[in-house]
């Protein structure tokens, strides 16, 4: 703990907001001495979270793209703490870190706390699995790198035990099964259907990816992508359908087990892989986080500053946080676009904080559109306010283009303009020599 006067603002979460935020208050204040920055985050690496069906898949190797927060901070004049919040007092204006252990379970870090006089929550969120009967013990959700890099260790694995077994490949063996069809179930079956058919050409003759590898998308919903537009959902339907993934809309999962899924209709697909991307919700400590008021998805509830409730101290924003969607009924959704607009809003506030200034700016979403990229097969897309208010429909390389910009555009918010460039250019010239798709 640092025994400066300075403003303290601590940020826990260092995802695509948080850690834009830590950023560019380093930046600004961090490097005029006019506020100390700290990020706290659980891991040591930051992976922008729309990529992780590509690191599920294999079409994306991690070493290639996650960020180190020590050198991130070292560069940008913030300080970087390894730990998980667990713990808030708001009279004295501290916040607990839980002790952190190795994956020996050896201690590495003891219990800390940190004190802060601005403290701003932007945890993201957590798949939701409803209580369903082994969900959580049979299937794997796509929230973290550690998670995706798990999922795609055993989707190898099940391609090497089936070239190398003496019996023929059995039902389910090679089926991955996707529970919930929004966007990260749709693009993730679009990409392993792709990375299982480049796998099975780097020397796996006994499997015939056509025959063999089945992906199925099970959706509660009468269509996919239910959030997004009509247009939109039928779009990626009918691409999805030519690359033969079996869709199930319409149907409620009610248990998951090691041989496969059953629903409520009494359909049972039988699958040794299993994701689990139906639904998030905000991580459970939140929702008894001394007194700050939370809602049913453990999401804290905030006002149209990004303050809390109860305490205008503390801030929150991106999916773990409940904000009121001006002009609309229901809240801001959960989108890295919403947590980048909230983010670029907090810098602002932080410094009118940091001068004493009492009157905060008000958050506004503004919905840009959605977008969804079925690999190298399609990308479609819809983009608001672009005709008169309404809406246009895009689909094919224009698609393609703008859906790679907005990675481009969070790389370009962390590192500069100049950086990127570079990194693209020798990510170009190294692709070249490299296998297509993660062999290990």
């Amino acid at each position: 703990m640092s025994d400066t006067k300075l403003h303290h603002i601590i940020i826990v979460g260092g995802g695509a907001g948080g850690l834009e935020l830590a950023t560019r208050l380093g930046d600004t204040l961090g490097k005029k001495q006019q506020a100390e920055i700290t990020l706290i985050d659980c891991t040591r690496t930051h992976v922008w979270k729309p990529l992780l069906h590509e690191i599920a898949a294999g079409s994306m190797d991690p070493d290639r793209h996650e960020l180190e927060y020590l050198a991130q901070a070292h560069w940008h004049h913030f300080h970087f703490r390894l730990g998980r919040m667990d713990g808030l007092d708001r009279a004295k204006k501290e916040l607990s870190l839980a002790p952190y252990f190795d994956e020996d379970g050896i201690e590495v870090i003891p219990r800390r706390v940190f004190q802060y006089d601005t403290l701003v929550i932007a945890v993201g969120s957590t798949t939701n699995d409803f209580g369903v009967k082994g969900a959580r013990e049979y299937s794997i959700a796509l929230d973290t790198q550690e998670q995706a890099e798990r999922f795609h260790r055993r989707l190898h694995n099940a391609l090497l035990r089936a070239q190398t077994q003496a019996a023929p490949v059995q039902p389910g063996q090679l089926e991955v099964v996707i529970v919930g069809a929004g966007a990260t179930g749709v693009e993730l079956s679009a990409e392993l259907h792709n990375t299982t058919r480049e796998l099975a050409a780097y020397g796996l003759d006994k499997i015939d990816a056509d025959r063999d590898v089945k992906i199925s998308i099970i959706e509660a919903s009468d269509r996919l992508l239910p959030a997004l537009p009509p247009q939109l959902s039928n779009a990626v339907e009918l691409e999805l359908r030519k690359l033969r993934v079996h869709i199930y809309t319409g149907e409620r999962v009610t248990e998951v087990s090691d041989k496969g899924v059953l629903t409520h209709s009494g359909r049972f697909i039988p699958s040794a892989l299993v994701v689990w991307a139906a639904g998030i919700k905000a991580p459970d400590f939140l929702k008894n986080l001394d007194g700050l008021e939370a809602n049913s998805i453990n999401q804290l509830i905030v006002k149209q500053t990004l303050q809390t409730t109860m305490d205008e101290s503390v801030f929150a924003f991106g999916d773990c946080a409940a904000c009121p969607w001006l002009g609309q009924t229901g809240n801001v959704p959960p989108r890295a676009q919403a947590a980048h607009q909230q983010a670029s809003l907090l810098v602002k506030t932080m410094k009118r904080r940091v001068a004493g200034k009492k009157t905060l700016p008000n958050f506004t979403y503004r919905d840009y559109g959605s977008l969804v990229n079925l690999g190298r097969y399609s990308t479609v897309g819809s983009l608001m306010g672009a005709i008169s208010g309404g809406s246009m429909y895009i689909q094919g390389m224009i698609a393609r283009l703008m859906y790679r910009s907005l990675y481009k555009m969070h790389l370009m918010a962390l590192h500069g303009f100049f950086s990127v460039f570079l990194q693209s250019i020798g990510r170009l010239i190294t692709r070249r020599t490299e296998p297509h798709v993660k062999l290990h």
